[in-house]
C-alpha cells in the first residue's frame, strides 16, 4: 500500500496531490474551491486596506494554518483566535500576533501564553470584562516577570461577554492600571449578537459607544500605547463597522481593525445571506464573496422513489443554521465529468454519517454517483475535517490543508 492510500485511509479527507476528487479521493470529502479561495482573500484585504481599517481574520472559522498563512502574505495585519489552545497552535505554524477576542481564564490556560510571551517577537492581546480577571491575570503574569496586553472588552445586554455599560468599562480601566503586569493597549467589541428588526441601528450606536468610550479611555490617558487597537465586526456586519469607524474617524486616533472570520470560505446559507444585505447596503462594493467550501459525498442507497440516502452527515457538514445544500450531480469515475443541477432536491434531516434527501421530479440519481453540497456556517463544517482538499477549476487537489483544532 502507497503511503498516499495509507494516508488517505487513516485521516478522513486525507488525498494525494494531483488526485482527482471524481476519481481518487475517498469520500466524503472537505473540498475548497482554490479561485474562490484566492478572491475572497483578496475581496476582503481590500475591503478593510479601503476602510483606512487593518484586518486580523479570525482564525477560529477554518483553523487551518495554510489559510492563515495566505492571510497574512495578502496583508492581513494578525490573526484572531479564540482560545489559549487555538493561540498556541497559531504560534507553532509562525503567526507571531494574535488578538484573542476572549477572556484568559485558568491558570492552565495563562500559563499556555506566558510561555510563548518568553518570545519577544511574540505579539499577543487578550480581553478582560471583570476585576476578578484582571485581578487574577495580574498576579500570574507578575509573578512570571511579564506584561500582558489586554483590551477591555465591550458588550451588549443578553450578549455574549464584555461589560454592559460605559461606566463598567471606564471602572474596569482604572482597576487595570493597577495591575503593573497589565498593559491596556485598547478596546474591543462584538456586533454579531445584536439581533431584531432594528438591528442595522442597533450596530451602528454600538460602535458610536465603542469609539466614544475609546476616546474618553484616551483623552484620560488610560492606554498604555500611543495608537490603542479599536476593534469589533464579525463576518455579517463589518461594513456597519467599518463606515462607523470611518464617521468617527477613529483611524485618526486609533488602530482600527476588523475580525471578520467566515469570509473566507463564505457559505450557501447565513453569510450568502449577510453578503446580499452587504451588497444592497453598499452600492460602491463591486461583486462580493464566493462560496469556497463544499462537501463531497456518495449516493449510497435509493431505498424508495423520490428518496436518496447520502453518505454524509452531522460528522462531516453543519447542519446548525440550516442543513446541507444539492449543488451539483457528477457521475463517479468519468473526467470531465458530466453534472445535472440537482438544486430542486432537499435534504431534509442529517443523521450521524447519512442524510436524507428527497429526489425532484426527472432528477435521475444512481448509487455511486456523487452529489456536492454547500453548507451554511462553515465553522462547524471545519472543525469535522483533519484535512482538507484544495482542488483547482479541473478538481484537481492542488494542496491537503490540515486543520489544528
Amino acid at each position: 500500500m502507497t503511503n498516499a492510500l495509507i494516508n488517505s485511509a487513516v485521516d478522513k479527507g486525507a488525498a494525494p496531490i494531483g488526485a482527482n476528487l471524481l476519481r481518487d479521493v475517498s469520500l466524503p470529502a472537505l473540498v475548497l474551491h482554490r479561485e474562490a479561495l484566492e478572491h475572497n482573500i483578496r475581496w476582503m484585504q481590500d475591503f478593510a486596506s479601503n476602510s483606512g481599517a487593518e484586518l486580523a481574520p479570525h482564525g477560529k472559522t477554518s483553523m487551518m494554518p495554510a489559510l492563515f498563512r495566505r492571510q497574512l502574505d495578502a496583508g492581513a495585519w494578525g490573526i484572531t483566535l479564540a482560545s489559549a489552545t487555538q493561540v498556541r497552535a497559531g504560534y507553532a505554524h509562525g503567526v507571531r500576533r494574535i488578538l484573542m477576542a476572549n477572556q484568559l481564564v485558568g491558570t492552565p490556560n495563562m500559563a499556555l501564553i506566558a510561555d510563548l510571551l518568553a518570545d519577544p517577537d511574540f505579539d499577543f492581546y487578550c480581553m478582560v470584562d471583570h476585576p476578578d480577571n484582571v485581578a487574577d491575570l495580574g498576579a500570574y503574569f507578575a509573578s512570571r516577570g511579564l506584561r500582558l496586553n489586554v483590551m477591555i472588552e465591550y458588550g451588549v445586554v443578553g450578549g455574549r461577554c464584555g461589560c454592559r455599560t460605559e461606566q463598567q468599562v471606564l471602572e474596569l480601566a482604572n482597576v487595570i492600571s493597577a495591575q503593573p503586569a497589565l498593559a491596556l493597549t485598547g478596546i474591543e467589541g462584538y456586533e454579531g449578537v445584536i439581533h431584531g428588526d432594528h438591528a442595522e441601528s442597533g450596530i451602528r450606536a454600538f460602535a458610536s459607544s465603542l469609539v466614544r468610550l475609546a476616546v474618553e479611555l484616551q483623552d484620560s490617558g488610560a492606554f498604555a500605547i500611543a495608537k490603542p487597537i479599536i476593534t469589533a465586526s464579525g463576518s455579517a456586519w463589518y461594513d456597519l463597522i467599518a463606515e462607523s469607524f470611518e464617521a468617527q474617524d477613529a483611524s485618526g486616533r486609533f488602530l482600527s481593525v476588523l475580525r471578520p472570520g467566515s469570509y473566507v470560505a463564505h457559505d450557501h446559507g447565513i453569510y450568502k445571506e449577510a453578503q446580499c444585505c452587504v451588497l444592497e447596503r453598499r452600492s460602491d462594493l463591486h461583486e462580493g464573496l464566493r462560496p469556497a467550501l463544499e462537501v463531497w459525498a456518495h449516493v449510497q442507497s435509493l431505498p424508495e422513489p423520490g428518496f436518496a440516502v447520502v453518505a454524509l452527515g452531522k460528522r462531516d457538514v453543519a447542519y446548525d443554521a440550516g442543513l446541507p445544500v444539492p449543488l451539483r450531480r457528477y457521475q463517479a469515475g468519468v473526467v470531465p465529468a458530466v453534472s445535472d443541477d440537482v438544486g430542486a432536491c432537499k435534504v431534509t434531516a442529517v443523521m450521524d454519517q447519512h442524510a436524507f434527501m428527497t429526489v425532484a421530479p426527472g432528477v435521475e440519481l444512481r448509487v455511486g454517483d456523487i452529489i456536492s453540497f454547500g453548507a451554511s456556517h462553515p465553522c462547524l463544517t471545519f472543525d469535522k475535517w483533519r484535512v482538507g482538499c484544495l482542488v483547482d477549476e479541473q478538481l484537481n487537489v492542488i494542496e491537503t490543508m490540515e486543520t489544528c483544532f
